[in-house]
């Protein structure tokens, strides 16, 4: 009678347990509001904050970094913690993972600061650094054939040989890893180069002859970069993702709050749309990547041939592989309890960290307007998106 009764107590006690935490936010839920909470006040500061006191700028970026890798750690200890690769050693992946805390926090540290600060610090690091980057445009001569050339009868083409071939190539590499899927990388690709066009006011480094972005980088560059990106995946045996296939599943998903349990229709599409909303974050965030690699250099004059771009890029190759790995289950599975995970926490923070800091030091450069012919040709392609996938998905 005994055994019996300790077991019913605990029997009671884990109903209790449980009936108490179906009551809670889904913790999730709660890590988005606060990060939506603090990016806002951060937003401020990159907006607003106009301080040139050294002194004080340095004490308030330091209190904001203990401030925010206190609630990273939490969030880190909330995360399950074992990777999603043990090869080549766990250790190696949570030297990447820690890439990320630091450098997240050096972004919001440099938030603090004013933009002499920023050149003072860098050059300090490297007195190389500092100096205003030449506008260099790709699209001058777009010439193929140049016979009466003294440099040469194909000078054009060489010209465009530079550093950013190898960081094309490697940049789709990596990221065919992380997406794994050839339609939707190809997709992409289109896009980017669809923005470079649209950008090209505001960054002279996207002015490049019709050839050059269509010829050298979508297809040899990037579509190169995509091929050998997914023939190593097949050598060593990883998945290969289907994230179209996600939209397609008639189950509906409870995440964050609980629903009723009916089968009709409308659940079936709320299902496909959730999981079409995060294919469609996915390909934004490997769009926003790239863009931030351009806007940071070109705000806080770093030569693109320079370490740093090249440390911050293997960061986001590795760790973009492991947050890729994280977030297919994580949009496939049905159960509410899967929980956002550890890699993929830290690509968000690091995106928003890089966004506030492009606000608020190349302000100048994304206040120059859009060609009156991109804003057309953009409003309209929304306009076709918008109406796929009001048919799409909002049709019962």
């Amino acid at each position: 009678p005994a055994a019996n009764e300790r077991q019913l107590c605990s029997l009671q006690l884990r109903n209790m347990k449980q009936a108490s935490s179906s009551r809670l936010p889904h913790p999730d839920y709660v890590i988005w509001t606060v990060f939506f909470l603090i990016s806002s006040i951060l937003l401020y500061f990159s907006l607003y904050d106009k301080s040139t006191d050294t002194t004080y700028n340095i004490k308030r970026g330091a209190v904001a970094v203990v401030v925010i890798f206190v609630l990273i750690v939490i969030i880190l200890l909330h995360t399950p913690r074992d990777g999603p690769f043990v090869r080549p050693h766990p250790i190696f992946w949570n030297f990447v993972l820690c890439t990320t805390v630091f450098y997240t926090l050096v972004m919001l540290f440099a938030l603090f600061q004013s933009f002499d600060d920023i050149q003072r610090f860098l050059r300090y690091y490297d007195p190389k650094l500092g100096v205003p980057l030449p506008e260099k445009t790709y699209a001058e001569d777009c010439r193929i054939y140049t016979p009466d050339h003294p440099n040469g009868s194909f000078v054009n083409i060489m010209d465009k040989m530079d550093e950013f071939v190898p960081s094309h190539f490697f940049g789709w590499y990596f990221k065919a890893i992380i997406g794994r899927d050839w339609i939707l990388l190809n997709i992409s690709s289109l896009i980017f180069e669809l923005v470079e066009y649209t950008l090209e006011c505001q960054l002279p480094n996207f002015g490049e002859c019709w050839w050059d972005h269509w010829i050298l980088d979508f297809v040899l560059c990037n579509g190169l970069g995509i091929y050998c990106g997914l023939k190593t995946l097949e050598l060593l045996s990883l998945e290969i993702f289907n994230w179209r296939e996600l939209w397609n599943k008639p189950q509906f998903r409870k995440r964050y709050v609980q629903q009723s349990d009916s089968t009709d229709s409308s659940s079936g599409n709320s299902k496909n749309f959730i999981n079409f909303a995060w294919v469609f974050i996915l390909m934004s965030g490997i769009l926003v990547q790239e863009l931030n690699l351009f806007y940071l250099k070109t705000a806080l004059w770093l030569p693109p041939n320079h370490h740093l771009n090249l440390c911050r890029q293997l960061m986001y190759g590795f760790a973009g592989i492991c947050s890729g790995q994280e977030m297919f289950p994580y949009v496939k599975s049905s159960d509410p309890n899967v929980k956002f995970r550890r890699f993929s926490w830290m690509c968000v923070f690091v995106f928003a960290a890089e966004i506030l800091v492009i606000l608020k030091f190349g302000w100048n450069i994304l206040a120059i307007p859009l060609p009156s012919s991109a804003i057309v040709s953009w409003s309209g392609i929304l306009l076709i998106f918008s109406v796929w996938v009001a048919r799409e998905f909002c049709t019962s």
